[in-house]
């Protein structure tokens, strides 16, 4: 199982890129058994090469995204939706650019004033991309870092089901 992990927080090694790992590592345990090879993409060690067509750095890290079987996309909230890093990065796809692929959107913030942005914005555009996006997203409160773990792992427990489900379907279909 091929999970991708996208981070479009500016500041490189963040907190939104810790809670995209721990989201993965929940992934990973819905599959016991299953042999994982994770891509992680902090967007803020690419910066300065997404507005340059063609990049080959950038491309082919779009095409790993594209063929990965999970892809979990995490972003900072930012006026009330995701990075403008991220949506340079996802720009990059066509319609359908990332078809098949089950999506984990995640968000982080403050406060939890802007909780439904995951699903109003960052779930949307996943659709639009043709990725499957089987269960609700994480909105992760900073304040509650501490909590990390406890709070994916709660997340999962409510996810689990539907993801399972996906990710299997990906998986064989990958395999067929």
């Amino acid at each position: 199982m091929k999970i991708a992990i996208v981070v479009g927080n500016p500041k490189p090694q963040s907190r939104t890129l810790q809670t995209a790992e721990s989201v993965a590592a929940v992934v990973e345990k819905l599959l016991p058994g299953e042999t994982t090879e994770r891509l992680v993409i902090d967007l803020a060690e690419v910066a300065g090469s997404l507005f340059t067509w063609p990049d080959e750095t950038v491309d082919e890290l779009g095409r790993a995204v594209a063929g990965s079987d999970v892809l979990i996309v995490a972003s900072p909230t930012y006026k009330a939706t995701y990075t403008g890093l991220l949506k340079a990065f996802l720009d990059r796809y066509g319609n359908d650019g990332l078809a098949g692929v089950v999506a984990i959107p995640v968000m982080t913030g403050a406060a939890s004033l802007h909780a439904l942005s995951v699903e109003n914005f960052l779930r949307p555009l996943l659709v639009e991309l043709g990725a499957t996006v089987p269960a609700r997203g994480l909105y992760m409160v900073m304040p509650r870092m501490d909590q990390l773990d406890e709070i994916t792992a709660a997340w999962g427990e409510g996810a689990a089901t539907v993801l399972r489900a996906a990710i299997k379907g990906r998986l064989e279909a990958g395999r067929a």
